[in-house]
C-alpha cells in the first residue's frame, strides 16, 4: 500500500509516495503537474531562436522521461519539484543547443547580453550555451547565487519560493540575485 489516502492527493504527497518507490504516485502526479510544467516550458521556448526545433510539448515530454530517471531524488515539496523541472529543460536545450553548435562547428550561434538573458523580450533569441557555461562557473565559486539564478530565471520563481526552497531570507535571495546578474555580464562579456 502506497500510504497515499482516497482523496484526492496533493503534489507533495505525490511527490513523497513517488521517492518512496510508489510508481503509481508519479502516474497521479503527472496531471496534476502538466498544465505548469507546459507553462514552464512555453516560457523557456520564448526565449529560443524562432526556428527552434523543438516544442513546448516535446520539451516536457523530454523532461517526464528524465524525471522519471531521477528516482533516487527524494523529493521536497511542489517547490522543489519545480525547480528540478526547470533544471532538467535547461539541461535539455542546453544539451540541444551543444549539439546543434557542433553540428555547425561552432557557427551561427546568436550571442547574447545578460540583460537578453535574464530579462529577454518576447522574440530574442540567445545562446543558451554561453549562460549555461556562465552559469557553471557561477556555480564553481557561488554555489548559492547560481541557484538563485536556476530558481528565479529558468524555474520561474518568485523571491518567496525561492526563499523558501532554499531556505533563506528573501533579502538574501534579492542581494544573490543582484550579484548574480552583474557577475555573470562580466562572465559572459569576457566569453565573447
Amino acid at each position: 500500500m502506497s500510504g497515499i489516502s482516497h482523496r484526492s492527493p496533493r503534489p507533495t504527497e505525490l511527490l513523497i509516495a513517488w521517492t518512496r518507490g510508489d510508481s503509481r504516485a508519479f502516474e497521479q502526479l503527472v496531471p496534476l503537474v502538466h498544465e505548469e510544467l507546459r507553462r514552464l516550458a512555453r516560457q523557456y521556448m520564448v526565449r529560443e531562436r524562432r526556428d527552434h526545433t523543438l516544442q513546448a510539448s516535446a520539451l516536457v515530454n523530454e523532461a517526464y522521461l528524465r524525471l522519471i530517471d531521477l528516482n533516487q531524488m527524494q523529493w521536497k515539496n511542489r517547490t522543489h519539484f519545480f525547480a528540478m523541472s526547470a533544471r532538467v529543460m535547461r539541461r535539455i536545450l542546453v544539451d540541444f543547443a551543444r549539439a546543434r553548435r557542433n553540428e555547425k562547428r561552432g557557427g551561427g550561434a546568436p550571442r547574447l547580453t545578460l540583460d537578453e538573458a535574464l530579462i529577454p523580450p518576447k522574440e530574442a533569441a540567445h545562446d543558451v550555451v554561453a549562460l549555461d557555461d556562465a552559469l557553471r562557473a557561477l556555480a564553481a565559486v557561488h554555489p548559492r547565487k547560481s541557484e538563485v539564478v536556476e530558481l528565479r530565471y529558468f524555474g520561474g520563481l518568485s523571491l518567496e519560493e525561492t526563499a523558501e526552497a532554499m531556505h533563506v531570507s528573501i533579502d538574501t535571495v534579492k542581494r544573490d540575485w543582484r550579484f548574480a546578474k552583474l557577475w555573470l555580464l562580466r562572465e559572459i562579456g569576457e566569453r565573447h
